[in-house]
């Protein structure tokens, strides 16, 4: 309001000027006689156009210093916005360096990424080969343990059987002394012996007496001689033995006369004949390495 007002204060000096000229090309024509002369009209058209001039004047000059305001204006808007591209050319200059070193970052952490790997690769690869060296170490010694194992085992189970056999011997001379209470008292020797066998699976078989010839679980003292079909036992010779429910050693059995087989006598034969009846030989024992085979066999 207070410049609106400065504004038209300033205004009334021109019109005012205006006016007064006006007023003298008015007083002129009024106190002239007409028709009016040359320097009279002339005089009364420059004063017009001289007050119209200084009328209009302010006007212009309001019209000059509104457009250098308007044209101050948009230079300092143009100014600002220059002012602004310059900031945001400076961010983008250190957005770019930034990027750039992100990605220097960037490729050193990716390149330590890749020796990082590589170095993982190499560490597994070697942990794998001392793996492997370990397993085979490992595996040798237990092979090796095995072995020993299967040998004493072997050893031992061919101890047993000799001593049960010993065993069977001994009761088989009481029963054929006639004399009750050594029959009874090796009787129960050779059961408590056989019992504690069993218990490490080491377990003795004899046959009955005439029970069938089974091939396939007994055997005859000479393995030359093969029994008939419709074979009877008569006597068992030797016990057979099974471990842990494989067969290690066959009974030895003595068939009756009547289903032997008949042999041809030469002379040196029916000298044998007139002699008395040797004892029948030693029946086969396994030995160490085939005592370890049914133990191998239960533990594959």
């Amino acid at each position: 309001m207070s410049e609106q007002k400065t504004r038209a204060l300033s205004k009334w000096p021109f019109i005012a000027g205006d006016l007064s000229l006006l007023a003298l090309s008015g007083f002129i024509v009024y106190s002239s006689a007409w028709p009016l002369g040359l320097w009279q009209i002339g005089f009364c058209l420059a004063a017009v156009a001289l007050g119209a001039w200084i009328c209009i004047l302010p006007f212009l000059r309001e019209h000059q210093a509104s457009v250098q305001m308007a044209e101050a204006d948009v230079l300092a808007g143009a100014v600002a916005q220059l002012q602004n591209i310059e900031q945001v050319k400076t961010q983008i200059a250190n957005t770019t360096a930034q990027w750039q070193f992100i990605q220097d970052e960037s490729k050193q952490t990716v390149n330590a990424a890749k020796e990082l790997a590589e170095r993982m690769k190499s560490e597994v690869r070697e942990f794998h080969a001392v793996l492997e060296k370990v397993n085979e170490t490992e595996k040798a010694h237990l092979r090796l343990e095995v072995e020993k194992l299967r040998r004493a085992e072997g050893d031992w189970l061919q101890v047993v059987v000799r001593i049960l056999d010993h065993i069977y011997a001994l009761n088989h001379a009481a029963a054929r002394s006639g004399q009750p209470g050594l029959i009874s008292q090796l009787g129960q020797f050779q059961l408590a012996c056989r019992d504690a066998a069993r218990r490490v699976g080491l377990v003795p078989f004899a046959p009955a007496r005439h029970d069938a010839f089974n091939p396939k679980m007994h055997q005859l003292a000479d393995d030359k001689i093969q029994a008939r079909p419709d074979a009877q036992i008569t006597e068992t010779l030797a016990t057979g033995y099974s471990f842990q429910g494989h067969l290690i050693r066959k009974a030895v059995v003595s068939l009756r006369p009547e289903t032997q087989p008949e042999l041809p006598l030469t002379s040196s034969s029916a000298e044998d004949a007139s002699q008395e009846p040797a004892s029948p030989p030693e029946p086969q024992t396994a030995t160490a390495e085939e005592l370890a085979q049914p133990a191998e066999a239960v533990g594959s």
